[in-house]
C-alpha cells in the first residue's frame, strides 16, 4: 500500500498542474487579449513539460512495478486495479513522447488557436495555412512516436477514444450512412408544409437568451455554484478540478438555437464531470472514459432531452414569458416542428441531428487523408467543398462557413471528430435503456423532473470513471453491443412527427 498511496499522491499532484493549465486554456478563450497570447503559449508549454517531465520520471515506473507485483491488483474490477491498469497505459503511451514535441504541441496549440480565430473572422483561411501545416507536422511526429498498426490516424484516434481505429469508426459510419441518405431523402420528398423555422431567426436579446439557458441548464442539474457560464468563439466546456465546471457558449440575436441549444451540449458534458468521483480526483477513476462516452451525455440532453416535446411542455410557457415578442402567437406544435427541422446546413453545431453525422463524415474522412499526405492543407478549402456538396448539396459561400467553422484542427484535435458520432450512437442507446429502467420519462420532463435521468447517469455511467472501456460499458447498462439501430429508430420516430415520414 505504501508504493500504491505514493503513486496516488503523484498522480493527484499531476491533476494539480493540469488544473492550472486547464484554467490558463479556459481564460485564453475567454478573456486573453490578443496581445497575450505569445506569453499565454509560453506558460502553457511550460506546464506541459513539466507535467511530461514528471509523470514520465523513473519514479512513476518504479511505483507502478511495485504495486503490479503485489497482489493488490489481484481483482481486474478494484480501484486499486483500475487505477493502476489505466495509469500504466498513459505512462507507457506518454514515455514514447519527448518531451520537446510536447512543450513545442503545447505551445503551438495556444498560437494557432488564436491565429484560427482572426483569420474565421475574416473567412482569411490562407492566414490560417502556416499554422494548420506546422499542427500536421507535429501530429505526424505524435503518431509516429506512439505507434500505430494501420495508419497514423489510429495513433491520435486512441487519445480520444482508447482501443477504437478508423476501420472500426468507418465500420459504424457504415451501419448510418445509407438508412441517413434515405431518412434525408424522403424529408425532402416529403409533402407536408415545412416547419416554421422563421421562428428561430426573429429578434432574441442576448441578455434574456443568457438568462433563460441559465434557467434550463440549472433545471437539468448544472451546479452554478460548482460552475459558470460564458461566451467564447467556440462552445467549449472545461473541468478545471472538482467544483469547478466551466461551460460557454456564443450568442446570435437572431438565432435562438445557437446558443440554447449549445447550452444544453456543453451542459451535458458539465453535468459528467460534476458527477465524476471527487474522492478520486486526479486517477482514471475520478476521469472520464472517452470522449464518446463524455459526448454522449452532451448529445443526450441537447437532443434526446431538449429537442423533446415532453421537455418544451415545460419550458415553452417560460420561453413564452421570457420571450414575448418573439414567441407571441407561436403555437406548441410549430415550436416543436421549428427545432426539429430536418435539412441540410453548412455549420456542424447548427446541424440538425438526421444530417449532423454527414457533418462528422466529412471531417474524418479529411483528416485521414490529411494525415497519410493524401491532401494538403492548401487543397482543404476546395476539398471541403467538395464534400459538402456531395454528402448535404451545399457550398459554403467563404472559408468561415466552411473549413474555418471549428475549431478543433486549431487545437491539434485530430481524431476528437468522429466521437460525436459515436456519441450520438452511445446516446440513443443509453436513453432507451433509461426509459425501460425510469418508465415515463416524457411524463417527468413535462413536470419539470430531470433528476431521475441524471440520477440514473450519475449511478450508470459518471460513477465508474475509467473502470470499464467505453465499449464494455454499453453492454454492461445496456446489455447489447453498441448498435446504430436505437439511433435510427429515434431519428426515423422523428421524422415521422415532423414530416410525416
Amino acid at each position: 500500500m505504501d508504493a500504491y498511496d505514493a503513486l496516488i499522491t503523484e498522480l493527484r499532484e499531476l491533476a494539480l498542474l493540469g488544473s492550472i493549465s486547464s484554467a490558463l486554456g479556459w481564460d485564453e478563450q475567454t478573456h486573453l487579449p490578443p496581445k497575450g497570447a505569445d506569453h499565454r503559449a509560453n506558460q502553457i508549454s511550460y506546464l506541459a513539460a513539466m507535467q511530461h517531465r514528471r509523470f514520465t520520471s523513473p519514479r512513476i515506473g518504479e511505483l507502478l512495478q511495485a504495486v503490479e507485483s503485489s497482489d493488490l491488483v489481484k481483482h481486474s474490477d478494484s480501484d486499486i486495479a483500475v487505477n493502476v491498469r489505466e495509469t500504466r497505459r498513459n505512462y507507457d503511451k506518454a514515455r514514447k513522447l519527448p518531451e520537446s514535441l510536447v512543450e513545442e504541441m503545447s505551445r503551438h496549440s495556444v498560437l494557432s488557436q488564436q491565429a484560427w480565430t482572426e483569420a474565421r473572422k475574416r473567412a482569411d483561411f490562407p492566414a490560417f495555412v502556416p499554422y494548420l501545416e506546422r499542427t500536421l507536422q507535429l501530429k505526424k511526429q505524435e503518431a509516429a512516436c506512439i505507434g500505430y498498426t494501420t495508419q497514423p490516424y489510429d495513433a491520435l484516434l486512441d487519445a480520444y477514444e482508447p482501443g477504437d481505429t478508423s476501420a472500426d469508426i468507418a465500420r459504424v459510419f457504415e451501419q448510418l450512412r445509407g438508412p441517413l441518405v434515405d431518412l434525408i431523402r424522403r424529408v425532402g420528398e416529403s409533402r407536408r408544409p415545412a416547419p416554421p423555422v422563421e421562428i428561430m431567426q426573429r429578434t432574441f436579446p442576448a441578455a434574456a437568451q443568457e438568462a433563460f439557458a441559465k434557467e434550463a441548464a440549472a433545471r437539468i442539474g448544472f451546479d452554478f455554484d460548482a460552475g459558470r457560464l460564458d461566451v467564447s468563439v467556440h462552445p467549449f466546456c472545461s473541468e478545471l478540478g472538482p467544483h469547478d465546471v466551466r461551460i460557454t457558449t456564443r450568442y446570435d440575436e437572431h438565432q435562438f438555437n445557437d446558443a440554447f441549444f449549445g447550452v444544453l451540449h456543453e451542459t451535458g458534458h458539465g453535468l459528467y464531470d460534476m458527477g465524476l468521483p471527487a474522492e478520486h480526483y486526479g486517477t482514471p477513476l475520478g476521469s472520464f472514459v472517452s470522449m464518446g462516452i463524455h459526448e454522449s451525455q452532451s448529445r443526450m440532453w441537447e437532443n434526446l432531452v431538449g429537442r423533446s416535446r415532453a421537455f418544451w411542455s415545460f419550458f415553452l410557457p417560460k420561453a413564452r414569458e421570457t420571450f414575448s415578442e418573439a414567441l407571441g402567437g407561436v403555437s406548441d406544435d410549430d415550436w416543436y416542428r421549428a427545432i426539429n427541422d430536418i435539412r441540410p446546413s453548412l455549420i456542424r453545431v447548427e446541424a440538425d441531428e438526421a444530417t449532423y453525422n454527414l457533418h462528422i463524415l466529412l471531417r474524418f474522412e479529411m483528416e485521414q487523408a490529411m494525415m497519410s499526405g493524401n491532401l494538403g492543407v492548401g487543397d482543404l478549402p476546395a476539398a471541403w467543398n467538395e464534400r459538402m456538396k456531395s454528402y448535404l448539396g451545399l457550398t459554403p459561400p467563404d472559408a468561415a462557413t466552411g473549413v474555418l467553422q471549428d475549431i478543433h484542427w486549431a487545437f491539434g484535435g485530430i481524431g476528437y471528430f468522429p466521437t460525436y458520432t459515436l456519441g450520438n450512437l452511445y446516446a440513443a442507446q443509453f436513453f432507451e435503456q433509461a426509459r425501460k429502467d425510469l418508465g415515463d420519462l416524457d411524463a417527468q420532463f413535462a413536470r419539470g423532473e430531470f433528476r431521475p435521468l441524471l440520477d440514473w447517469l450519475r449511478q450508470n455511467i459518471h460513477r465508474h470513471g475509467q473502470r470499464y472501456k467505453a465499449r464494455e460499458l454499453v453492454r454492461r447498462v445496456t446489455g447489447k453491443d453498441l448498435t446504430a439501430q436505437p439511433l435510427l429508430d429515434y431519428l426515423n420516430g422523428k421524422a415521422s412527427e415532423v414530416y410525416d415520414v
